[in-house]
Order: structure tokens, then C-alpha cells, then sequence
């Protein structure tokens, strides 16, 4: 362990490292969970969109998540974990097979792209160029504008906020006194008591308190179940063997990215071939934009929440976790799921005392058994994962502090990011009016110079994107 992973020098040792893995297991591994429940039922109704069932996505997120993990701690010997990043889930399902309606397979061709874009970039040194290349305003807000967007998605899974003709969305009823009205009440309380057991655990300080919300809002929803009629006569509950997900992981989602992803054929049929080069381009553009921005900013908050940032401020090999995250990328479009990306929830074991790559591979061990335990995880409900998509929501309006509010040229790209993704149920149309407000307002006011050259070139690829697609 210490020729491995160098333990002294890092002033830690194995119990220690082992305990941080463990935590951040607990903090994260309801991806698996919520991941899975996005695919395979993205709209909380039972309606499967994207043909893919939740047992073969579970496989799917569970070992992109191991190897992942794996890499991140044995290349760059540092304490984080990594699995299908929550928000790139969101964008896969929802923007890019549901709003522009491309196939499973097809959104899996872009995702592998992301990751071979990424591990040349890694290679040749542009990924952070690139990164530096989108204005600070608009970079910072998108992790609050994806929070949004996520905690918009399970106020709507958890049935909290239903459509409405006149205002598109309203709240769901809690009216008590409407006959039957309880068994659409009683999901939405779960919802709500599971959140605030959350807050109030992670207040406390509790190792994964979002696994604790999400098991006990499950326990509280089939408790509640003795007060609805007919509540356990429709669950038609069935335990599957784990070797299922495995067999229909196999069949629904390892490979399919080659067997099925590039033909278009349909999608160039309905739209046309430069609108499919078009969709291909911006989407793939937006897959690398949100990814990048997810992992550089967890490697530098994490690592400098462990005071493990180098004299000049830097995250230790760093392009090492970079070339860990492009190769997951690349591995989980091959298995099935979308973008995998380093998770901020590694700070837990960081918090914890992890220091070295051993706090990974016990991670990464942790998520091998929990493949094995898809049957139980399918008995989750959705309205108890609904509480964590809420909770990470909240977790992501952090970066909102460091923007300049008073200053206009920052704080309408700012707000027209963060603002368009939930309001337009899309990512990349929050990053398109964010950059083309920048470039405007600075052309217009004299700054036309401070626009870097990348910024003007990405924000002409979405404009494209907005104006020959939609």
C-alpha cells in the first residue's frame, strides 16, 4: 500500500483511506439508482422512451462507475470517484433523445466522441484552453443553471409540479378533501420528508445522507401503501435474479453504440442531412462544454477542500485525472450509459481524510458488489429518488456566489444560462443565450475585445445549432 499509493507521505494511512472510501460510496452511490430510473422510466409514468430497461442501465452505470473510479485513483493517486455525472444523465435522456429525437444508440455515438475528443485534447494540452475560452459568467452558471434543471426534474418525477394549460406548470394537488386524492398526496409527501431528512443529516454531518433519504423515503413509501386501496395489489413486485440486468445488459446496452449508434438514418430522413451534421456538432460541442466544466471544477474544489493543491495552486497530476475522466467517457458509451465524469461528492471522502488513490479503489470495489444488488434497487420508488434529484440541485447553486451580479455584461449571461436550461427543459439552449447575450452586450458596449476568439466561434456553433434546427 505505501509503494502504491504513497500513504506517509500524504499523512494518511490505510483505516483512514478505507473509511473515505467508504463515505464516499454512501455519498454517491445513488447514481446507480437514479441513473438507472432516468432511462429506463424518464418521465416518472412508466413510460420507457429510450427502450432500455432500468436493470441493464443499472449494469451499465455500475461498472463505468468501478472502472472509472479505478483509473482516476491508479493514474493520478488522488481520492475521487467517478460515475455518470448527474446533469450530462439529464442532457442525454432529455435534450438529446426526447427534444431533438435521436435514438439511444445514436446519443451513445456522441458521448464516445466526447471521450475521444477529450483524450486528444488531454494529449495535446487544448482542454483547458478551450475551458478558458468560455467567459467566466456564463462558465460559472452552468452547474446552477444543470441544478435547476435537475431539481426541476424531480419536482416533476415526484409529482410536485404538474402541467397546467394556462401556466404550463403548476403545483400538484394536496387537496385532502377530493375523494381518492390521497394516493397522488401521499408520493409527494414522501418526497418532501425524504429531502428534509437529508438536510437534515447532511447538516449533521451523516455519511451519505442521500442514500439514507433515498431508502428511508422508500421505506416511508410502501409503510404510507397500508393507506391507499389497492396500493400493494398494483405493485406487482417481482425479484428478479441479478443475472437479468446482467442479461439484458448485454443484449440492451453493452456495444450498442457500434451495433446501432451510427445509423441516422431515420433522424437524417425526418430532418435532413445538414441539420444532422448540425446536431451532431453543437450536441457533441455541448456534451465536451458541461463535462469539462464538471471536472475541472470538482478536481479543484475537492482537492482544495483536502488542501492538496500544489505551491502555484494547482490540482496534482492533473492531466493524469484528465486522461481517467476522457478514457471513463469513452468506456461507458461503450457499456451503455451516458458521460461519466469525476463526482463532487468525492469531497465527502475527502472530508473523511482521504489523501491517495486507496480511497478510490475502495470505492471502486464497494460499486463491484453493489452491481449485484439491482433487484433490490429496482424497489425504489421514484418519488424517493425524486428527493435526491431535488437535494443535488441545491448542491449545485454554490457556484452562484462567485458571480458579479451588479456588473450587466456578467449577470445577464449569467442569468439567461442558469435561467433557459430549466425554463427550456434543454442544456445546450441555456449555454447558447448565455454566450450570444455575452458577445452581444460586450460588442455593443465598446468591449468587443475582451470577446476571446473561441468564444466568438463556440457561440457562432450554437447560434447555428438554434437557428437551422428549431
Amino acid at each position: 500500500m505505501e509503494n502504491a499509493f504513497h500513504l506517509k507521505q500524504h499523512g494518511t494511512t490505510v483505516r483512514t483511506e478505507i473509511m473515505a472510501g467508504i463515505t464516499t460510496f454512501f455519498a454517491m452511490v445513488y447514481i446507480l439508482m437514479v441513473n438507472a430510473n432516468m432511462f429506463a422510466n424518464p418521465f416518472g409514468d412508466g413510460t420507457n422512451v429510450l427502450g432500455v430497461s432500468y436493470g441493464a442501465i443499472y449494469v451499465a452505470t455500475a461498472i463505468s462507475a468501478v472502472i472509472g473510479t479505478l483509473l482516476i485513483g491508479l493514474l493520478s493517486n488522488l481520492p475521487l470517484a467517478q460515475a455518470s455525472g448527474m446533469g450530462l444523465n439529464a442532457f442525454f435522456v432529455y435534450t438529446v433523445c426526447v427534444g431533438f429525437g435521436l435514438t439511444y444508440a445514436n446519443a451513445l455515438v456522441l458521448v464516445l466522441l466526447d471521450g475521444l475528443v477529450f483524450i486528444a485534447l488531454t494529449l495535446t494540452g487544448l482542454r483547458k484552453k478551450i475551458f478558458l475560452a468560455i467567459p467566466k459568467a456564463v462558465r460559472v452558471a452552468i452547474p446552477t443553471g444543470i441544478g435547476l434543471f435537475i431539481a426541476f426534474l424531480g419536482l416533476q418525477n415526484a409529482g410536485l409540479v404538474v402541467n397546467n394549460a394556462s401556466t404550463c406548470v403548476t403545483l400538484g394537488s394536496f387537496n385532502l378533501l377530493t375523494p381518492g386524492n390521497w394516493a397522488s398526496v401521499m408520493p409527494m409527501v414522501v418526497t418532501l420528508v425524504a429531502l428534509f431528512a437529508i438536510a437534515v443529516m447532511s447538516h449533521k454531518k451523516v455519511r451519505g445522507a442521500v442514500l439514507w433519504g433515498i431508502l428511508g423515503g422508500a421505506g416511508l413509501y410502501y409503510l404510507l401503501g397500508l393507506t391507499v386501496p389497492g396500493f400493494y395489489s398494483a405493485l406487482n413486485i417481482s425479484l428478479a435474479s441479478p443475472f437479468e440486468a446482467f442479461k439484458a445488459f448485454g443484449t440492451e446496452a453493452f456495444g450498442k453504440v457500434f451495433t446501432d449508434g451510427f445509423d441516422f438514418s431515420a433522424y437524417a430522413a425526418a430532418h435532413g442531412t445538414a441539420n444532422l451534421v448540425l446536431i451532431i456538432v453543437t450536441t457533441a460541442l455541448a456534451f465536451c462544454m458541461v463535462d469539462m466544466f464538471d471536472t475541472l471544477g470538482t478536481l479543484y474544489g475537492a482537492c482544495a477542500r483536502g488542501d492538496m493543491l500544489t505551491k502555484e495552486g494547482e490540482v496534482p497530476n492533473m492531466d493524469k485525472a484528465m486522461m481517467a475522466d476522457a478514457v471513463a467517457t469513452t468506456v461507458g458509451a461503450i457499456c451503455g450509459t451516458s458521460t461519466v465524469t469525476t463526482y463532487v461528492e468525492s469531497s465527502a471522502g475527502v472530508a473523511e481524510g482521504g489523501r491517495t488513490g486507496l480511497t478510490s479503489v475502495v470505492t471502486a470495489v464497494l460499486f463491484l458488489v453493489a452491481m449485484f444488488l439491482s433487484p433490490i434497487a429496482q424497489l425504489i420508488p421514484s418519488c424517493a429518488t425524486a428527493a435526491a434529484l431535488i437535494y443535488v440541485g441545491v448542491l449545485m447553486m454554490g457556484s452562484l456566489k462567485e458571480i458579479d451580479w451588479r456588473a450587466t455584461e456578467n449577470a445577464v449571461p449569467a442569468f439567461l444560462t442558469l435561467a433557459m436550461m430549466p425554463f427550456t427543459y434543454n442544456i445546450s439552449y441555456g449555454i447558447a443565450f448565455g454566450l450570444l447575450s455575452y458577445v452581444m452586450i460586450h460588442l455593443f458596449t465598446g468591449k468587443a475585445k475582451q470577446v476571446k476568439g473561441g468564444t466568438w466561434v463556440i457561440m457562432l456553433l450554437f447560434m447555428a445549432m438554434l437557428l437551422l434546427t428549431h
